[in-house]
């Protein structure tokens, strides 16, 4: 993507034609160009940003931003005191000013099309001191005015009664041991408590050392009871301990608290963690090279092998391959094993060795484990290598040449680009291989997968300059000896590369128009028309609806659906029969369907309640307007212990006669730790949750996976190395279900076979390649009628099972697509309709004449996911191989009732997973086997795709990286951190494409973009610890074109150069770096590290100074006006490196002091103190 920055002058001078700019302001013009031919600009996206005269800005113009080609501005204003206190929504305008400022911004944001009488900012009340932290934040929207998210700020009281847990850490196996000593209470005001107070009157404390670490996190649960969640740590500053709310709520510490509840962490003498224990799970060990690379891991269950999972690294220290290591020693014995080799580093070769059946390019004992070990996967970079069984190279893809290992006369070569991997089955020795094709801007435009069955699927895409897609052709085959199936995508995007259309071919039939989009004036998805061969005829015209939060609020509307098959609403502060919810919380659904068009079912709702903890208790079933109302009929009511296990459940389903809601589970959970152990139903109806009252025990191995629940009539699971199922046996052993993986976690085949005991009598299996779904069933009629009896999805109420008739073998069935799948069986597209949480609620083809919709399959949903028992209205199927059984958040259900998500398998009918989440430590207050934080109404646990920042500060997309796998399972090495689907950060770029700060946006899907920085500013603040010195947080500020701000670096510092007075408190700039030389007495104690610089300091101090310098804390000399920074060497050559890139990019950058008691130069140049706290 290219962009220009005109300057002002420039811009003045020469009467740029294309923008009309006012002369008499201060802007900034910038134009980014969206497709480019090399002589004209096709689509470009342009912004104005106005400055007032004390160089703050007061406007944003987004020129003909809007679907219809309107400006989109918005209004920035600052109060008396210079402080932004509101922020403004953009306001869309009727016309265009081509980047004229305009005198009235907000004067067209009552039209009824955009936010009518809404109130359009949000607004901050700040406190009366210099410090302005926030009192209270009101959200846009009349309704939230009243709602403010509240702060407050103070110290510590007895009342508070926070515990001290005091520990004392010992030395074992070469790595920290911490132990408790008698827990004492903190006295008054030695701690930080901060206060934040929801819309909905929601509390949590929070309390901070004077080490700014987080002691305690305090969730209110009423006035008298809480949540609190304990952060240990040990003499070092080291968390050695998490204690979450069902621990601490006791204050034991003993070891069975401590294992079945506690997060427990070990270091080694570089700081780096070595050991880890989650609750319920055994220990877990890491071992790092010389060069901090994580290179070894293993659980309980390898550590029971004799194995673990090893990585091994190449000069760059990018992983090559990984595999499994015979090798029973402990974690000490591997720390020296892998030191013993240095650099431990393998190289690329010509020549290759042999593992599992795989040729690999390259030395195979350089690196530790130097023997007895199996290969997983393979990555190559820079050049793609020889294999026999390559694809042959294309030379262009699309129109588009490719890169190669050989340099063009540009330079442009495929070094440093990842360009093969290859992944094993788990199971067997069969092996998957990847390549990856980039154009001369190193943008992946192709792929080629070999599958293990030697099949395989090839993707080429066509990007335009901006890197959007705008076609897409994938080829795919099951074994190499079939035919191809040719899927061809086109997309089509507006002047500011919205989505418009979507079509999708297969082979040679007719072109399909997936969806064709519409936009209002805020750029948000409005409309989508759905299938069909014409633009003109859709299957379905689909509307959506947003409040002034920007949250969804209609999927069409379901008091009024008309031809529409399906209508939804959700509500949050204006419900109709409950109390409304303002902090992001669901009070209630509408949902109303039309199994045959034009013929309106009962509009149905779901009222929900929820505790402080925002946990969902209570949904309320009912249809209000319906004559003969079924009130209560789906209810249910949850209630939980203080870490979100869910204690008892209640739910109903409609009597056998449908005359009345019967309760058909009444259930009690019994748990040992979070482990689930034993439900009692005091129903006894084996309708909803089967089983129950029969003391039925559930099993666990030792790393916390579930492995038998004979409530469910599951004799035993046994698992992978990635904790994932891979063989099930049921009922009395007489069924078994089998999954293959691939050493990534990618499910490759599920196979269930039931018997009755004198051999198979049925048999079914469904292949997963590439998203293409093939099937295999064995059996006559008689067969499956009593394989339907007794394998089905444990609900026989809840769905309708599909005849599949005499047997067949591979049958291709369908593949996913945006909207829904297409049926190769039938030659039709699927189209569905999802909530706002990815539940599939009804699925529809096109009759045979391409002019109605045809519903195949409907779903209603319990809040927990099941679905509904005996339900008059909807039709829910569930069989082998179909895209029917893709249903709640899209996921697939299994024969055993269960879910399967990817990382982790779900149990919907008791609302928690099987096995322990790897990503429990981002939310220790929460219990590893919740589901959706017990809010299911709202949130959704994902199992996809993230971005991954690697330890030098590369980020990548990584498909491997789920909660399956994430940071203890070999695929985040040692320094790479998860970053989630969403990620921000900002960077300096010193190359061809952009030179200064930029902020970097990593999109779903692996999109990248950037803005460039428009201002950096540096902030010093805090206050005097006595006459001589204080303490500060020097932050660096940048603001960028696209209008986002963002902090880009935080240091803890003194103020005063170690006791000679604070710099002055005022407005400055700074520019002219200068590294400081480390002789002489002067600069004594600036060079600890070999760090001490100086900045030009305009206007200069009272006293003369002309330089603010910066050099380490932690000596007794120093001079007036410095900053002795915390931390070593990189944090300061950090600080430095930025603000240096910044001033050689914009010139100079304003320094804002703000020192509180600041004596203002109390010292004076060169004096020696020999006490700074004296």
């Amino acid at each position: 993507m290219k962009k220009i920055l005109i300057p002002i002058g420039a811009l003045l001078v020469s009467g740029v034609s294309h923008a009309q700019l006012n002369n008499t302001e201060n802007y900034v013009y910038t134009k980014t160009y969206l497709d480019y031919n090399g002589t004209t600009a096709a689509k470009t996206s342009e912004t104005v940003q106005y400055f007032d005269g004390l160089g703050r800005p007061k406007q944003v113009v987004n020129i003909k931003a809007s679907p219809t080609g309107k400006d989109v501005v918005t209004h920035i204003e600052y109060d008396g005191f210079g402080r932004q206190v509101k922020d403004y929504l953009p306001v869309p305008q009727q016309g265009t000013q081509n980047g004229g400022i305009y005198t009235s911004p907000l004067s067209n944001a009552t039209q009824p099309t955009l936010y009518g009488p809404e109130k359009i900012f949000s607004e901050k009340i700040l406190e009366s001191s210099p410090l302005d932290r926030i009192l209270q934040q009101k959200q846009v929207g009349t309704a939230w005015n009243d709602k403010p998210v509240q702060f407050s700020y103070d110290a510590n009281t007895t009342a508070d009664a926070v515990k001290k847990y005091n520990l004392v850490t010992t030395w074992e196996n070469g790595a920290t041991k911490s132990g408790f000593i008698p827990t004492t209470a903190y006295a008054a005001a030695q701690l930080y408590k901060n206060t934040v107070t929801d819309e909905d009157g929601n509390q949590t404390l929070e309390f901070k050392n004077g080490e700014g670490q987080v002691v305690l996190v305090r969730k209110m649960l009423s006035a008298t009871e809480k949540a609190d969640t304990y952060y240990v740590y040990n003499e070092f500053n080291q968390l050695a301990y998490v204690i979450p709310p069902l621990a601490s709520v006791s204050g034991a510490t003993d070891e069975t608290t401590l294992n079945n509840l506690c997060y427990q962490y070990r270091y080694d003498g570089r700081n780096r963690l070595v050991e880890k224990k989650l609750p319920g799970k055994s220990w877990e060990y890491m071992v790092y090279d010389k060069q901090d690379r994580l290179v070894l891991t293993r659980d309980a269950n390898l550590e029971a092998q004799g194995k673990w999972l090893f990585t091994k690294y190449d000069q760059f220290s990018r992983p090559i391959y990984t595999g499994l290591v015979y090798s029973p020693p402990g974690r000490a014995q591997q720390v020296a094993a892998v030191e013993g080799l240095g650099s431990n580093n393998e190289v690329r070769t010509t020549s290759s060795f042999n593992n599992t059946g795989m040729d690999v390019y390259y030395t195979t004992n350089s690196a530790y484990p130097q023997y007895n070990y199996t290969l997983l996967s393979v990555n190559y970079y820079d050049s793609y290598p020889g294999y026999s069984f390559n694809p042959t190279f294309p030379t262009s893809i699309l129109g588009e040449a490719t890169l190669t290992e050989t340099p063009t006369v540009e330079g442009l070569s495929t070094k440093s680009l990842p360009v093969m991997s290859l992944v094993k089955n788990i199971e067997d020795d069969n092996w998957t291989k990847n390549y990856i094709y980039y154009d001369k801007k190193g943008r992946a435009i192709g792929s080629y997968s070999i599958n293990h069955l030697g099949g395989r699927t090839q993707v080429e895409s066509k990007l335009d300059f901006a890197g959007v897609v705008q076609q897409s052709i994938t080829r795919h085959k099951r074994l190499n000896t079939n035919a191809d199936k040719v899927i061809t995508e086109n997309f089509t995007y507006d002047t500011q590369n919205r989505l418009l259309t979507h079509t999708h071919q297969v082979d040679s039939n007719p072109v399909e128009y997936l969806a064709q989009n519409t936009y209002n004036e805020l750029s948000q998805l409005s409309g989508k028309k759905v299938g069909g061969i014409s633009p003109s005829a859709p299957l379905q015209d689909v509307s959506y609806t947003y409040n002034i939060r920007g949250w969804m609020t209609k999927i069409n509307d379901p008091a009024n659906l008309d031809v529409k098959l399906f209508g939804y609403e959700i509500k949050y502060a204006n419900p109709a029969s409950t109390g409304g919810r303002y902090n992001g919380n669901i009070s209630s659904i509408d949902w109303k369907k039309s199994i045959t068009a034009g013929e309106e079912s009962t509009l149905r709702r779901y009222d929900f309640q929820y505790d402080a903890l925002n946990r969902l208790q209570d949904a309320s079933f009912s249809t209000p307007y319906s004559t003969v109302p079924i009130n209560g009929f789906f209810n249910e009511a949850i209630q939980y212990d203080l870490n979100g296990n869910i204690t008892h459940l209640l739910r109903n389903a409609p009597s056998f006669y449908g005359s009345y809601p019967e309760l058909i589970d009444n259930l009690e959970y019994y748990y040992d730790g979070n482990k689930l152990t034993k439900i009692d139903d005091a129903t006894g109806n084996p309708t909803g949750y089967e089983g129950g009252n029969n003391n039925n025990s559930i099993g666990y191995d030792i790393n916390g996976n579930m492995i038998s629940m004979p409530d469910k009539k599951i004799d035993e699971i046994r698992y992978n190395f990635l904790n994932l199922p891979y063989h099930v046996n049921i009922d009395g052993y007489n069924k078994s279900l089998s999954y293959l993986y691939r050493a990534d976690g990618t499910k490759l085949k599920k196979s269930f076979i039931t018997s009755n005991g004198n051999g198979a009598m049925y048999s079914s299996s469904t292949e997963y390649l590439d998203g293409f779904h093939y099937a295999s069933s064995t059996g006559d009629e008689l067969w499956w009628a009593w394989y339907k009896e007794t394998g089905e999805a444990y609900e026989p109420e809840a769905f309708i099972n599909m005849i599949q008739g005499s047997s067949y073998n591979n049958i291709l069935k369908f593949v996913p697509t945006s909207e829904g799948f297409y049926d190769f069986e039938n030659n039709e597209y699927i189209y569905q309709y999802k909530d706002h949480l990815g539940n599939v609620r009804v699925s529809y083809k096109s009759d045979e004449h391409n002019e109605k919709p045809i519903v195949t399959d409907s779903n209603d949903y319990y809040p927990f996911g099941m679905n509904f028992i005996r339900n008059p209205e909807a039709e829910a199927y569930f069989g082998t191989g179909s895209y029917k059984n893709y249903k709640y958040n899209g996921k697939e259900l299994q024969e055993t009732g269960m879910y399967d998500y990817g990382a982790r398998f779900y149990m919907p009918d008791i609302g928690r997973w099987g096995v322990v989440d790897p990503l429990s430590e981002k939310h220790p207050d929460l219990n590893p086997m919740m589901y959706a934080n017990n809010n299911p109404t709202r949130f959704v646990d994902p199992d996809g795709m993230d971005w991954v920042e690697s330890k030098n500060g590369d980020v990548t997309w990584r498909d491997d990286v789920t909660a399956k796998n994430y940071k203890d399972k070999g695929v985040l090495q040692k320094g790479e951190t998860y970053r989630g689907t969403y990620y921000e950060r900002a960077k300096t770029w010193d190359n061809k494409h952009h030179k200064g700060l930029v902020l970097e946006m990593y999109h779903t899907s692996g999109k990248m973009d950037y803005s460039p920085a428009k201002e950096v500013n540096v902030e010093i603040s805090g206050e005097m610890r006595n006459s001589k010195i204080g303490d500060v947080d020097v932050k660096l500020n940048a603001t960028f074109e696209n209008g986002k701000t963002k902090n880009i670096g935080s240091y803890e510092a003194v103020a005063g150069g170690f006791g000679n007075g604070a710099p002055e408190n005022g407005e400055y700039t700074v520019d002219s770096y200068q590294d400081r030389s480390p002789n002489g007495w002067y600069n004594k104690g600036m060079n600890r590290d070999g760090v001490g610089f100086s900045f030009n300091l305009n206007p200069q101090f009272s006293t003369g100074r002309s330089l603010l310098r910066i050099h380490p804390d932690g000596n007794n000399e120093g001079t007036l006006g410095c900053i002795g920074m915390s931390g070593d060497k990189i944090v300061l050559t950090n600080f430095r490196d930025t603000l240096r890139s910044m001033i050689k990019t914009g010139g100079p950058v304003p320094v804002n002091i703000n020192i509180q008691n600041n004596p203002n130069n109390n010292g004076r140049s060169g004096t020696k103190i020999p006490n700074v706290n004296e």
